[in-house]
């Protein structure tokens, strides 16, 4: 308290406030309606989906609260036996659509952050380690990235959580299936943040800022983490930004295809699963509504990273 209530430091934060707002990259938002509506697009979506046990109508993976006759009421109509309504319907437990989505895009986004917060520290180190060292060390990790490469992510996805899962006892595997996703994800993504970072630091490692760290003694790690890491963050975060995207679609692929999350913890793939099989039989907003969730997800996401590309792009100012 003694702290806040000093006016040089009030006016200190005052002015940082202010010089953030006038800043250029802060100017450059305010003037982008794609940003600004993407943004706002994302951070409803996300607050939706942390605070989905206050915001959801209803618990659906509470077996309790289910009612079997509730089953397959469409959006905004009265059941015909209990007479309760849904704002988007049922599945064909009773299960309220609303709530499964918000439940289900809580899993979607922690498997999706988690899964780029894996492939970037993966992809950072050892982008820094190649760019910096060079040499041998250079050329094997280019090229087990040029091997990756040479293989779609989804498919490199669907190897490692099956090699992950025939090594996990059956007892455990609904149990860490969550987990092996995320492994499996972050493998398979760690080349682009490794490519950039590598080029990044090429660059960085001859400045004179690093000579004068060498010529003081600082050691190769204190040089590479603690100066070039800093200096190459602005791509890492554009990359992440786009791959948070990229993520919650493979993730939604492969619960899609049955290899994903087990059925007790859906996400918002293993409801669009659910949903296709009764596309057909006139139940549409069972699939609907998780889809063009989904859809409206990875759009902004992909969006907000698409700006901050060129926001951050000196080539543009």
């Amino acid at each position: 308290m003694r702290y806040s209530s000093d006016p040089e430091t009030t006016l200190s934060l005052g002015h940082r406030l202010k010089r953030a707002w006038n800043s250029d990259l802060c100017w450059r938002f305010r003037h982008s309606p794609v940003a600004m509506i993407s943004f706002a697009v994302t951070l409803l979506l996300v607050l939706s989906a942390i605070f989905a046990p206050l915001v959801a109508p209803f618990n659906p993976f509470d077996p309790g609260s289910l009612n079997l006759m509730n089953g397959f009421t469409p959006p905004s109509t009265p059941n015909a036996f209990t007479g309760e309504q849904f704002l988007l319907g049922t599945d064909d437990q009773g299960r309220d659509i609303l709530s499964t989505i918000l439940y289900g895009m809580r899993i979607s986004l922690f498997v999706g952050f988690a899964a780029v917060t894996l492939g970037m520290l993966i992809g950072v180190t050892l982008g820094l380690i190649a760019g910096y060292f060079g040499g041998i060390i250079d050329a094997i990790i280019m090229r087990i990235a040029d091997i990756q490469l040479t293989f779609p992510s989804i498919l490199v996805a669907l190897l490692i959580f099956g090699v992950a899962k025939g090594f996990t006892p059956v007892e455990y595997r609904d149990e860490v299936a969550l987990w092996v996703l995320i492994i499996a994800i972050g493998l398979s993504d760690w080349v682009q943040f490794a490519r950039v970072v590598r080029g990044a630091t090429l660059v960085e490692k001859n400045k004179e800022y690093v000579q004068a760290a060498r010529l003081i003694g600082r050691s190769s790690s204190s040089i590479i983490f603690g100066h070039i890491l800093r200096n190459v963050m602005s791509p890492v975060l554009v990359i992440a930004t786009i791959s948070l995207a990229l993520a919650i679609i493979a993730e939604a692929t492969l619960s899609f295809l049955g290899v994903g999350v087990p059925p007790t913890q859906p996400s918002l793939g293993t409801l669009i699963r659910i949903g296709q099989g009764f596309l057909f039989s006139g139940e549409w907003w069972i699939l609907l509504f998780p889809a063009v969730t989904l859809l409206s997800l990875a759009l902004a996401v992909n969006l907000m990273g698409d700006w901050l590309r060129d926001a951050l792009n000196p080539k543009l100012k």
